[in-house]
C-alpha cells in the first residue's frame, strides 16, 4: 500500500496530528482498530467500506468517507479489494470545530461525512481530490477544506488544555487536581468534554494508559504481563486483563499472537502499528 503523511500547518496542526494518503490492496479485507485517544476523518475515493462499531451494532456501510470520534471500543473495518482515500488523524479534542452537533451524539457511532458537511459540499470535495495529480496536492486540497471550515468552538481552550495534561501524564492524573487547576467544577468540565470529545475526561484518561501502554509492548520479544500491568499502573494483572477485553474484545495473550501474526504475513507494512487482522 501507499502511504503518504504530513502535518498541517498552523493552527490546523493545534487540532490534528496529520492529514495522509492511503492507496492499494490493504493486508486483509477487516481490520480491528482499538480505541485510540484521538478521532478520525475519512474521505473516500474508492470503492465503499464498511464499519462494525462493535459486536453488537450491525456493520454499515460507507461510500463517502466517515467521521469518527473518540471511540470507546474496537471497530472493524472492512476494506474493498483496493482502497483509495484522504483522511485525517485527529486529535482527542480536534473534530469539535468541523462538527455541527455536539461529539457526544456520535460516541461509538460513526457517520458519513455526508451526514456531517451535506452531501453537495461532500461531492464537490471528492471531485476536487480526484482530479489532483498526486497525494501531495490532495493534501492541500484537504487541508484548505478543514482551514474554510474551520470556527470558533467555545471551551475548546478549557478541553484542550485539561486533555494535553492528561496525554502527557499517559493519561495516570488525577481529574480532580486537573478540575481544581482549572478552576471549573466536575460537572462543568464533564459537559464540556462530552460536547467537544464525546467522553468524559476519566474515560479518555483510561484510553491513553491503555494506549500508551500497549504501544509500548515490543510484541517481538517475551512478554512479562505482570511487570506490563505493574509498570502501568494497573491494581493487578486481572484488572488489566479486564481493561484488555474491555478495549479489544481480546485477552492480552491472543491480542499478541494476532499482532505477531500481522508481522510475520506482512513484515514493514505502513499498517503494522495499531490495527490488526480481524479474522
Amino acid at each position: 500500500m501507499e502511504y503518504v503523511s504530513r502535518v498541517p500547518r498552523p493552527p490546523l496542526d493545534g487540532l490534528i496530528d496529520d492529514l495522509y494518503y492511503l492507496a492499494g490492496a490493504p493486508p486483509y479485507p477487516r481490520l480491528t482498530l482499538p480505541p485510540m485517544p484521538g478521532a478520525l476523518l475519512i474521505v473516500n475515493l474508492g470503492a465503499p467500506f464498511r464499519i462494525r462499531a462493535g459486536a453488537d451494532i450491525e456493520t454499515a456501510e460507507y461510500a463517502d468517507g466517515c467521521v469518527v470520534t473518540t471511540p470507546t471500543r474496537a471497530f472493524e473495518f472492512g476494506y474493498p479489494p483496493r482502497t483509495r482515500s484522504v483522511g485525517v488523524h485527529v486529535k482527542a479534542w480536534g473534530l469539535a470545530p468541523f462538527l455541527p452537533m455536539p461529539a457526544a451524539e456520535l460516541c461509538d457511532r460513526p457517520v458519513t461525512i455526508e451526514q456531517v458537511w451535506g452531501r453537495r459540499a461532500v461531492a464537490e470535495l471528492r471531485d476536487r481530490l480526484a482530479t489532483a495529480d498526486e497525494p501531495h496536492e490532495m493534501l492541500t486540497l484537504l487541508e484548505e477544506e478543514l482551514m474554510r471550515r474551520l470556527c470558533e468552538t467555545a471551551g475548546l481552550g478549557l478541553v484542550r488544555y485539561t486533555s494535553s495534561v492528561i496525554a502527557a501524564a499517559s493519561g495516570a492524573v488525577a481529574i480532580g487536581d486537573l478540575r481544581v487547576a482549572a478552576g471549573v467544577s466536575s460537572t462543568h468540565l464533564e459537559q464540556r468534554f462530552k460536547e467537544l470529545i464525546g467522553v468524559t475526561p476519566k474515560r479518555l484518561a483510561r484510553t491513553h494508559r491503555f494506549a500508551a501502554t500497549v504501544l509500548a509492548i515490543n510484541p517481538a520479544e517475551p512478554i512479562d504481563w505482570g511487570d506490563v500491568a505493574g509498570r502501568a499502573g494497573y491494581f493487578d494483572q486481572a484488572h488489566f486483563g479486564h481493561e484488555f477485553r474491555a478495549f479489544t474484545g481480546l485477552t492480552p495473550t491472543r491480542y499478541i499472537e494476532v499482532r505477531r501474526q500481522f508481522m510475520r504475513e506482512h513484515p514493514g507494512h505502513v499498517l503494522d502499528n495499531w490495527p490488526l487482522p480481524a479474522d
